[in-house]
């Protein structure tokens, strides 16, 4: 069973810049793909990116150019780097793993959860 702590969330003024750390324990990271999701209020569970255990890089249309996922093997620990963050960027940000080198893009996709970690962005 992999546990995921999110950490990093905090206000923030548009424009500027954020980075989110999710540490894992328990289960082999290194062979985990990762992900971030978001979640506003009234809003579905959104995906933002993703990282597969080769380093593969994925993101969604909405954060391209502006967020890096990336990933410390020997931390077992996934980033993400959020710059020129807008009022839309606002949510709760979460972590997500799965076993094996599939690229996690839907909440359905992943296996484990973090609990989630507050980012709000002020105009």
């Amino acid at each position: 069973q992999v546990q995921l702590v999110e950490s990093g969330g905090r206000l923030v003024q548009a424009g500027g810049s954020l980075r989110l750390s999710c540490a894992a324990s328990r289960g082999t990271f290194s062979t985990y793909s990762m992900a971030w999701f978001r979640q506003a209020p009234g809003k579905e569970r959104e995906y933002v990116a993703t990282i597969t255990w080769r380093g593969n890089t994925y993101y969604a249309d909405s954060v391209k150019g502006r967020f890096t996922i990336s990933r410390d093997n020997a931390e077992n620990t996934v980033y993400l780097q959020m710059n020129s963050l807008k009022a839309e960027d606002t949510a709760v940000y979460y972590c997500a793993a799965r076993s094996g080198g599939v690229p996690i893009m839907t909440p359905s996709a992943a296996s484990y959860w973090g609990q989630g970690t507050q980012v709000t962005v002020s105009s």
